[in-house]
């Protein structure tokens, strides 16, 4: 295969930011009890890449019985990214990520996916100096799949040219529901999650570019 397209998670992928949104939901949630924000943390690492509203929605049904009105969500939305936003914008990067998107964007095709919101993620990649890498910076409302799909077709993509690396169940399922290369970012806290996963892996972009030096 020979890769001309790569779509990037951001979180855990791009920065070691997967904690720092972690630690957020923890803190929202405390004020309800441990077993709550418990509950709150483990539903969040098992559905890494989910966008924070469908979060709240759950969470907001599940804890509280309750649909979650839009006031409501637009509260909680800003309380999260309030505690978030200066901590994703200053964390470390995946070794290597900088230097490889830097080294790359001119001979290759760059997006970022994300669950995060897209008015928030253009403001990260700006403060990180990352937007001009990028043909286009993508996150929720919509979805991966509605993501993956509509670039495809805008920029009439090859699928078998194209690559997405993620980190998270909602990355592996984008790429197999548009039929694109996979190469999952290992962190801690997917290790458990992909236990069973076969396909192409890295830790770190050195790693990445060694294993796929011959495909791009």
């Amino acid at each position: 295969m020979k890769i001309k397209n790569i779509f990037f998670d951001f979180d855990g992928v791009i920065a070691e930011s997967v904690s720092a949104k972690t630690d957020a939901f923890r803190e929202m949630y405390t004020k309800y009890g441990e077993t709550i924000a418990k509950e709150v943390v483990e539903y969040h690492i098992n559905h890494g890449g989910v966008s924070r509203f469908e979060k709240f929605k759950y969470w907001e049904k599940k804890f509280f019985n309750k649909e979650i009105s839009e006031e409501r969500m637009n509260i909680l939305a800003k309380q999260f990214s309030d505690l978030v936003l200066d901590k994703v914008i200053g964390s470390v990067e995946v070794p290597g990520a900088k230097g490889f998107i830097k080294k790359y964007s001119k001979e290759l095709n760059f997006w970022i996916i994300t669950g995060t919101p897209t008015s928030e993620i253009e403001i990260i990649a700006r403060e990180r100096g990352l937007t001009s890498y990028f043909i286009g910076i993508h996150g929720s409302p919509k979805n991966k799949r509605y993501w993956t799909e509509y670039l495809l077709k805008k920029h009439n993509l090859k699928r078998e040219e194209t690559l997405f690396l993620g980190d998270a169940t909602t990355d592996h399922d984008a790429a197999v529901f548009s039929k694109l290369h996979f190469a999952l970012r290992e962190n801690d806290e997917n290790k458990a999650i992909f236990k069973d996963y076969k396909g192409n892996r890295f830790k770190d972009f050195f790693e990445f570019e060694k294993n796929f030096k011959n495909n791009i």
